[in-house]
């Protein structure tokens, strides 16, 4: 069996999380996002493949969903002593990880060659592969001017109104064999509930990737990342509305419409059931809010049991691997 999915930063690294507690870890592969990354102190930081790697670890800050728990921030302090100005947190702990990519990839390794060496390294056992190879970044069109992605997610806070979004490099660059492969033999894909405009659609821009899915013979699912008009967390709603969108799940499915087959909403949102339907698509409606480890491994285990029914053919692939004691976040 092989589940794919589709993933940015929090949101999808915690669908994965429960993906990986209910069919697997071993048949589990996620597309991230890289367009967020950035080159910060000499570094090379992947903020999204850091928040599924940690997460797909075990070793994710439960309180905030990125960064490692139990980090300090020493190095942060003493740059602000030293009058740096730092506005990019980077842990103690979490400075190694950047540390040997960037060493990595200087010379000579890809960015899917040091991804695996991180998880192999962390007993990773799903694979986690970057969208791309190639050096792809969003700008975010905004009424203070073009601004890099995490200028504006960061040190900005979202605050200036967003009027588009640009993927520098996007045009020359392609997927990695890899991920196209993980496509084209995929039994289930599945887009996580991230930003469909700031994290899934800087993968559907590398070249290769909308072709294998329009192609795809597996089911195709879309979990939306708005409940209630609200995002789970993020900017979603706020940028939604600035680009005159009304934030419900029945717009994010009609931005995936053209190539998917399933779409699950949260049980607030159970009304708009008739207006998804009309794209074609028959919903599945259920708890999608990712509390603790058991509501993630729940939500994964409904996804792929509605996935099977979507196919003429059983898989029966999932599984509820779930430890006793649940943390939250």
């Amino acid at each position: 069996m092989n589940f794919v999915v589709l993933s940015g930063g929090v949101g999808g690294a915690k669908f994965a999380d429960g993906m990986a507690k209910s069919v697997g870890p071993e048949n589990l592969t996620v597309i991230v996002n890289t367009a967020d990354d950035q080159e910060l102190y000499g570094l090379h930081i992947s903020p999204d493949l850091d928040s599924v790697t940690y997460m797909l670890a075990g070793l994710a800050n439960p309180e905030t969903g990125w960064g490692l728990a139990g980090d300090t921030w020493n190095n942060f302090e003493m740059l602000q002593r030293l009058g740096m100005k730092p506005w990019f947190r980077l842990g103690d702990k979490d400075l190694a990880t950047h540390f040997m990519r960037t060493n990595m990839l200087k010379a000579g390794a890809t960015l899917t060659e040091v991804t695996r060496a991180l998880s192999r390294e962390l007993g990773i056992q799903s694979r986690i592969l970057p969208m791309t190879n190639s050096r792809v970044r969003t700008i975010v069109d905004t009424d203070e001017g073009l601004l890099p992605f995490q200028e504006y997610f960061v040190k900005r806070q979202c605050e200036p109104a967003v009027h588009g979004f640009i993927f520098e490099g996007a045009e020359e660059a392609e997927a990695t064999v890899e991920v196209v492969r993980a496509i084209e033999t995929a039994d289930t894909i599945i887009i996580a509930p991230s930003n469909p405009y700031m994290s899934v659609d800087p993968i559907l821009a590398m070249a290769g990737v909308k072709d294998a899915l329009l192609n795809a013979s597996a089911p195709i699912i879309a979990v939306s990342p708005i409940v209630a008009g609200l995002a789970i967390k993020g900017p979603l709603a706020k940028v939604m509305a600035e680009l005159s969108l009304t934030p419900t799940p029945v717009v994010i499915a009609e931005h995936y419409a053209d190539f998917i087959n399933g779409f699950v909403l949260d049980e607030q949102d159970r009304d708009m059931m008739a207006d998804v339907v009309t794209l074609a698509i028959g919903p599945l409606v259920t708890n999608t809010i990712m509390s603790n480890i058991e509501e993630r491994a729940t939500l994964a285990c409904e996804v792929v049991n509605y996935a099977d029914r979507l196919r003429p053919e059983k898989l029966g692939g999932c599984r509820l691997d779930v430890p006793k004691q649940l943390p939250t976040g």
